[in-house]
């Protein structure tokens, strides 16, 4: 195999030390490695976005494979490619020279195929005295061996990624065709509740979908999506309870967060089934009632807790909870603000309240006394942390558009 030594490009092209570094990878191959030349092309192909590469790389780089006679790449064989650029345009579907060029570069460029030029720049090979080619010059197809397992590896992650944006689509699908149509029967059937409010929540949150969303931008949204549907369905299941239960004109106030609410940051009553109040004659202690977020969201809606997790991370409930003492302290609420919360929200509702202090700080003169009113808002059953959540969904979202 020509692969054991370094080689500078032919005329005005320059060497880089990136280039002589792949080369002298290609040399470092472990012996008797093989791979089937076709999916490694497909892998690559998979990996294209990856790999920065555009149609017509792959095009130029499925028409260099094809002049490799075997159907394997093997690490004691001859893998460099001799075609003129005649045959390669004519492989590559009558791509023009420019072109051809310019791709050519940037298979070298992102390291799948190394130069190995003649002291002319032709391309050709190097026979012994039995006719056997020897040696050649043209394109060495040595990396793409070398890279084999790598570039299988992005494929499965692309095929992974692509899977899991298309699954989160449907959902999305789903949760927006649920939270239209509840909408539009709650104002049909004259559903107590600021119903307009909440349609203009549906509507920004359905404006702010790009028209090529990536995962990240589909799961961000869907998280919103997912409160907002639960809240709609927490408010209408409360009004079906109080109408069962009593005419008593306490329960036909709105579930649903007041339009006049000062600041959308603000932590407001929002639906008193999420927030454990008591139905009459249900004598379950309110923690049990209380609605409990996924970690994952709650991370993502106040990722600067993180930072007093072990190491940086938070993995579990139990990770999140020590870091809310260590922040308890660090914001100044003192050992029994926060064990009221406890008792009244349950441990993984208080921590979540601290972890959404934490990323308003900056707004809060006391935080111990803001905590203290949240739990007495607990108590009564008019504190729900899912508007606070999605407030601050929302302005993650808003931030990484800005910077993206």
């Amino acid at each position: 195999m020509q692969n054991g030594s370094v080689t500078t490009p032919f005329g005005r092209r320059p060497v880089t030390l990136a280039l002589v570094k792949r080369q002298i990878q290609t040399s470092q191959i472990k012996p008797g490695k093989t791979a089937a030349k076709w999916k490694v092309f497909r892998d690559a192909s998979e990996a294209r976005d990856l790999l920065g590469l555009q149609d017509r790389s792959l095009a130029v780089l499925d028409a260099l494979v094809s002049f490799h006679p075997d159907d394997e790449l093997r690490q004691d064989a001859q893998l460099v490619v001799f075609p003129s650029n005649a045959q390669l345009t004519l492989r590559a579907h009558g791509i023009a020279g420019a072109t051809l060029r310019r791709h050519l570069a940037l298979l070298v460029e992102t390291g799948l195929i190394v130069r190995k030029d003649s002291p002319n720049g032709k391309r050709y090979p190097r026979k012994d005295k039995s006719g056997a080619i020897d040696s050649a010059f043209g394109f060495d197809l040595s990396p793409l061996l070398m890279r084999a397992d790598e570039l299988a590896i992005m494929a499965q992650q692309v095929v992974a990624d692509r899977s899991a944006l298309r699954r989160a689509k449907q959902d999305l699908t789903i949760c927006r065709r649920d939270i239209r149509k509840l909408i539009s029967a709650a104002i049909k059937e004259g559903a107590s509740g600021n119903w307009e409010n909440i349609e203009e929540m549906y509507f920004g949150l359905v404006g702010r979908i790009p028209r090529s969303p990536t995962l990240n931008d589909v799961s961000s949204i869907l998280d919103e999506m997912e409160l907002l549907r639960q809240e709609i369905i927490n408010a209408l299941e409360i009004q079906q309870k109080d109408e069962n239960i009593s005419t008593n004109g306490d329960h036909s106030e709105h579930h649903i967060q007041s339009s006049n609410t000062e600041s959308i940051y603000e932590l407001e009553p929002r639906s008193r089934n999420e927030q454990g109040a008591k139905a009459v004659g249900d004598n379950r202690p309110k923690r049990e009632l209380i609605r409990i977020f996924p970690l994952s969201m709650v991370i993502r809606a106040c990722p600067e807790i993180t930072a007093y997790g072990r190491g940086g991370t938070i993995g579990s409930w139990r990770e999140m909870m020590v870091a809310a003492v260590a922040v308890r302290s660090m914001l100044g609420v003192s050992p029994s603000a926060y064990q009221e919360a406890c008792e009244v929200m349950g441990p993984e509702s208080a921590a979540t309240a601290i972890a959404c202090i934490l990323e308003r700080s900056g707004h809060i003169n006391s935080p111990g006394g803001y905590l203290r009113d949240l739990t007495r808002k607990a108590a009564r059953g008019e504190f729900s942390l899912g508007p606070a959540l999605m407030a601050l969904l929302r302005v993650d979202g808003d931030s990484n558009r800005r910077t993206g």
